[in-house]
């Protein structure tokens, strides 16, 4: 559980403490003793070593269980905590042994609106309506900032800057470009964009520009929520936290995880300490809001990420009732398929909402190439041993798959059949295993996850570059989801897609999809019966045949 220890930092140095005398060390370590759980880890060596998704103490390296008040550091334990107090008393940096930790306090530069905020020229009408032919950005409903070229542009705050660059983005993807300096803007927007395109990015950056500017107005004791964002799943809201915190580090900029699998108590501890932004599921945050009273009236920013997804998963009850609690809060709603009724949905929610849509609607990304090979069931085992074996594998990769069961069989198939270390990822399974599945995959000890469509949605899976799709899923959407996981940021990936008659409900959209993308059509695909199209007079007809 995140604490907050008793002793006044700054009433100590102010008393002038030094941190070098050992009597005043053992004043303070008595002082910030008081009032501390007997559970809370006195000692560092009490503490377990992280895992590789968790956080980890900024003085040892272990499991940052806890979070300094005072610096927002992870910490292990008591131990560590006073560590940090007596280095910021003596005004030495906190950093840990792989990366440099930043003061939260630290000031930010703000570039005044009166002056150019890049030093360079903004885009004329007939020069962003030419960027955004070129890059296919469409936008619809209303009129909206011109795309920007560079970062710089969009007046942020220097150590946001930095920090942008730090997490390696050199200059802004096409959704980045338009989207940003559209929502700092103060519009709702809708999205959509590929997989993997900067999506995250491209509402973290106003989001954690506004929190920061906002910052030296908020007076009260107790900072209350700016922004909120929802995520239809707990792996995809850690990751999108994770993010903030690489983006806003160095910032007054404090987040709030509130998921499922972990203890509710500690949650809201969190946001009764103060944070600028919460990030959750729908129903934990539900949980939270009917049992305690958090304060979201101040809330600015309201971000819905995979919105399709939460309409399918039935979540969207919950979202509207978050949605009602805040007070017309800036909409930004992203998802990478975005249907006529999501686009009604969102008018409903905002008036004056705009839709950005990058490339294609529900378009799989041009740079993931699809194979599509034509197998009966009875054979997709050996086809997959087969690609696996042969030269075409690219480790590590995704299998998809449309159960659980059969996700726990073929990975032991897998493994049994061809050596190659297979693990099976699903929603039974506790967070504990999930985690450590997707630790041992990302850091390659595990060549292969098949996986149902938990990895479908939204997780960056950075080093994978070739999904399997075994099990075509129930939806083109979520094909194309899943697809995107093989790519990220334009990085070219592959698809091989198992395909039958027994997908004969998607079997038209998908020859569509091969179709758009230059993919190859196999001739059992293209002559297959369920290859028909819908006529406006309610009358089908059979595709041309495919020549064999």
């Amino acid at each position: 559980m995140p604490f907050k220890f008793q002793f006044p930092l700054f009433a100590y140095v102010m008393e002038g403490g030094n941190g070098n005398d050992p009597c005043e060390s053992s004043v303070l370590q008595k002082d910030i003793y008081q009032g501390i759980d007997d559970d809370v880890k006195l000692n560092s060596k009490d503490q377990r070593d992280a895992l590789a998704d968790e956080p980890k103490c900024v003085i040892c390296g272990r499991y940052g269980e806890y979070v300094c008040d005072e610096t927002d550091d992870d910490i292990c334990s008591l131990e560590c905590k006073q560590a940090i107090l007596l280095r910021v008393a003596n005004s030495l940096p906190v950093c840990s042994s792989s990366t440099q930790r930043l003061p939260a306090t630290d000031e930010c530069f703000y570039v005044r609106d009166s002056v150019d905020r890049s030093g360079s020229p903004s885009l004329t009408c007939d020069q962003a309506e030419l960027l955004r032919n070129k890059l296919e950005i469409h936008v619809k409903g209303g009129v909206i900032p011109a795309p920007v070229l560079a970062f710089s542009s969009c007046g942020l705050p220097q150590k946001l800057l930095q920090n942008i660059e730090t997490a390696g983005y050199v200059m802004p993807t096409p959704v980045q470009m338009q989207v940003i300096p559209a929502a700092l803007d103060g519009q709702s927007l809708l999205v959509s964009a590929d997989t993997g395109s900067g999506k995250t990015a491209s509402f973290l950056i106003p989001i954690i520009s506004l929190c920061a500017k906002l910052y030296p107005n908020n007076n009260s004791n107790i900072r209350k929520p700016l922004a909120v964002v929802l995520t239809p799943t707990r792996e995809l809201g850690i990751q999108v936290e994770d993010q903030a915190k690489l983006l806003g580090k160095g910032l007054p900029f404090k987040t709030a995880l509130v998921v499922g699998g972990d203890p509710i108590a500690r949650q809201l501890y969190r946001i009764q300490q103060g944070v600028e932004l919460i990030i959750g599921t729908p129903g934990r945050l539900i949980d939270i809001l009917t049992k305690q009273d958090i304060e979201l009236t101040d809330v600015k920013i309201f971000g819905l990420d995979e919105v399709d997804c939460m309409l399918q998963r039935g979540f969207w009850d919950q979202v509207m009732q978050i949605f009602r609690a805040l007070s017309q809060p800036q909409l930004l709603m992203y998802s990478a398929t975005i249907s006529q009724d999501m686009e009604k949905i969102a008018s409903c929610m905002a008036t004056d909402i705009v839709t950005v849509s990058i490339g294609k609607p529900s378009r799989p990304s041009r740079a993931v190439k699809q194979l599509a090979i034509w197998v009966e069931s009875k054979q997709k085992k050996q086809k997959l041993f087969d690609i696996l074996r042969s030269k075409h594998f690219r480790p590590p990769a995704v299998v998809y798959v449309g159960s659980r069961a059969g996700a726990d069989l073929l990975s032991d198939a897998i493994t049994a059949t061809t050596g190659i270390k297979a693990l099976s990822i699903h929603g039974t399974k506790s967070m504990k295993e999930r985690r450590e599945i997707m630790r041992m995959f990302l850091v390659g000890e595990v060549s292969v996850v098949v996986s149902t469509g938990i990895l479908g949605r939204g997780i960056d899976l950075l080093a994978v570059r070739q999904v399997i799709v075994f099990d075509m899923p129930n939806s083109i959407k979520e094909y194309v989801h899943q697809i995107g996981r093989a790519s990220r940021l334009g990085e070219e990936g592959n698809a091989i897609v198992f395909v039958n008659d027994e997908d004969k409900k998607l079997i038209p959209e998908f020859v569509d999809i091969l179709k758009s993308s230059g993919a190859i059509i196999p001739r059992e695909l293209g002559n297959s019966r369920y290859n028909v199209v819908s006529l406006p007079s309610g009358k089908n007809f059979k595709k041309r045949k495919y020549g064999g």
